[in-house]
């Protein structure tokens, strides 16, 4: 696999992250960074609703839905 470099987004935060010098100061960052993501995704779902991409059937044709993978329970790693 190849090098890759970093992009300006990962430069930035790379900076910022000179400037952390507790638990408190990562902590407030992850918030942040957290708070961007969720404000991204309300907008993208706005942006859905307003369009009519996403309605209340859809989301009510969710409400039992299980997306989970289907996995095989495995052997005991200890036996008796």
């Amino acid at each position: 696999m190849e090098p890759k470099s970093l992009n300006k987004a990962q430069l930035v935060l790379l900076k910022a992250m000179r400037h952390l010098n507790s638990e408190e100061d990562i902590h407030a960052l992850q918030d942040a960074i957290t708070r961007f993501f969720a404000e991204r995704a309300d907008q993208e779902m706005e942006k859905l609703w307003a369009s009519g991409e996403w309605n209340e059937e859809k989301l009510k044709s969710l409400e039992n839905a299980h997306f989970r993978t289907p996995y095989e329970p495995r052997a005991s790693k200890h036996r008796s």
